[in-house]
């Protein structure tokens, strides 16, 4: 077990307040720097499926901290992690302990090969220096693969429910809820709380008995209203000042300094993503202190990061804000790694725009209605005498896709849709992903105004399946074309859409699938 910090020294908030250091905390200060460079490759624990090795790249170091890449994946997947965590280890170590190791999108099952695939992409190991290892020999604990026991269900604190074991690291045990899907799996130390033995529920009032080996972790000695430092769970780019506003036996409540209470939250006492006061400056990493100006809508929001994924560093409206009411409710915006894959050159830490065939690109996200239009709106309302076009093309682009019935509306304005860009009648998504980089640019030069873009689309090779891809964002920011053409461009990708749902070859979109996900989760609470 990782042995808790003690802090002595005498803090000072910023309103002046003192307050004192608080005594123990499991993530104490790093003993080196942190040695991962940009470019290693490595394998490790993908935090949404915790059973599953993968190939990973770092893609960016910030302090002590690194952000991690899948390989073959976009980088919407990429996920953030300390550089002592227990979930990352050096190339090989799956071959070694006989863990399956999944290789990067493209390779088939038992064709990956460390060796060539580290001379074919031109990259570096991670060194095995860099990684973390136990300063005391594993502890023996009496548990073994496929002992049952009941275990709290981390996302569903409240439920304590049948589990297994599944697999074991060291000190560390995957559990698994017998009959549940794998993405409620996670991994403990033996000692921890969440886990308790075979017949713990019947005996309510009595003392527990423990299975032999079985530890018992000591109190977390965590006070309410002291300081530290913590990971943003909806932002895991940025650290903040927080302060510990309640606490449970093996939970603690954070609450971030400047913020209204509607964005506390709960978190282990042991999670790698609390620090102690200090840290960010002794590892060199930003801190995010409580604000004082804004620069986005939603109170104690600067802008930085955005919901669609580490891919976004900034954001300026309520729809890309991931603290905005309209998307606080959701936990994740995009759809499972393992079910909506991207193409990309295996090895690469920057996969293309393209998504296979059955993958319905305008499925990856959600889109949320009244923002969206109220975002979009205010670009389109820009000062020129042609009132009535831009009016029509509000409407060709939100009245489609907005109303409470979309093939009714279609119906109503598809003849409209037609006269203002004839160029795109009596085509269909499904044919338009058919098209090759010529073929879009050829299409982008017969668009009114919009001849001199075309050689953008050439330049960037994007192809018929990445052109559906696109947003209007991306039209503008990343391939700098300006608000005008991009705005045509962005209109008849909408249209080409809409005319594929029109003509009912449109399969479900991301809305119903996560009123399943939500149907699932109460069945479970049922259980």
């Amino acid at each position: 077990m990782v042995m808790p910090f003690l802090i002595l020294s005498l803090h000072t908030s910023v309103g002046a307040a003192i307050t004192w250091g608080w005594n123990f905390l499991y993530q104490s200060f790093p003993q080196g720097r942190n040695g991962f460079k940009v470019g290693m490759k490595l394998e490790g624990v993908d935090p949404e499926h915790p059973s599953r090795f993968c190939v990973l790249t770092v893609a960016e170091v910030v302090g002590y901290r690194m952000r991690l890449h899948f390989d073959g994946y976009p980088e919407c997947y990429d996920f953030w992690a300390n550089a002592d965590s227990s979930d990352i280890h050096p190339v090989g170590w799956c071959e070694k302990t006989s863990h399956k190791l999944l290789p990067p999108k493209g390779f088939k099952e038992g064709e990956f090969n460390w060796t060539s695939y580290l001379k074919n992409c031109k990259a570096q190991a991670a060194p095995k220096s860099l990684f973390k290892t136990l300063s005391s020999p594993v502890t023996p604990s009496g548990f073994r693969l496929g002992m049952k026991l009941e275990a709290v269900d981390k996302k569903n604190p409240s439920l304590i429910c049948v589990a297994t074991i599944m697999d074991m690291v060291e000190n560390r045990l995957l559990i698994h809820f017998d009959n549940w899907d794998e993405s409620y799996d996670y991994w403990c130390e033996t000692s921890s709380p969440y886990i308790r033995p075979v017949g713990y529920c019947q005996e309510t009032g009595t003392p527990l008995i423990t299975p032999p080996g079985m530890l018992k972790r000591p109190p977390h000695g965590f006070q309410v209203n002291t300081k530290l430092e913590a990971v943003d769970r909806r932002n895991p780019i940025l650290i903040r000042v927080a302060t510990i506003v309640d606490k449970d036996n093996h939970r603690i409540k954070i609450h971030f300094d400047g913020w209204d209470h509607h964005y506390d939250f709960w978190v282990d006492a042991d999670s790698p993503d609390i620090h102690p006061v200090g840290w960010c400056d002794k590892t060199g990493h930003t801190l995010q202190v409580p604000l004082v100006g804004q620069a986005c809508p939603t109170p104690g929001c600067q802008g930085i990061g955005h919901v669609r994924g580490p891919r976004y560093g900034t954001h300026y409206t309520l729809v890309g804000c991931p603290y905005s009411d309209v998307n606080l409710s959701r936990e994740n915006l995009l759809q499972d790694r393992l079910m909506c894959h991207a193409v990309a050159v295996p090895g690469s830490a920057h996969p293309s725009l393209l998504s296979p065939p059955g993958c319905d690109p305008s499925s990856c996200f959600v889109l949320v209605a009244p923002t969206w239009s109220l975002a979009l709106t205010r670009l389109l309302s820009f000062p020129g005498p042609d009132l009535d076009l831009q009016q029509a093309l509000h409407q060709s682009i939100f009245m489609p896709s907005l109303a409470s019935n979309p093939t009714h509306r279609l119906h109503l304005f598809w003849e409209q849709h037609c006269r203002l860009l004839p160029e795109v009648s009596g085509l269909t998504a499904k044919q338009v992903a058919k098209w090759t980089v010529e073929e879009v640019v050829t299409f982008i030069q017969r668009l009114p105004g919009c001849k001199e873009q075309a050689s953008v689309f050439r330049e960037e090779q994007i192809d018929g399946e990445a052109f559906l891809l696109l947003k209007q964002n991306d039209i503008v920011k990343i391939l700098s074309i300006k608000l005008g053409p991009a705005l045509k461009i962005y209109n008849a990708i909408l249209m080409f859409k809409s005319q594929e749902e029109l003509t009912g070859n449109k399969p479900p979109v991301l809305r119903g699938i996560q009123g399943s996900i939500g149907g699932a989760a109460e069945a479970r609470r049922k259980f």
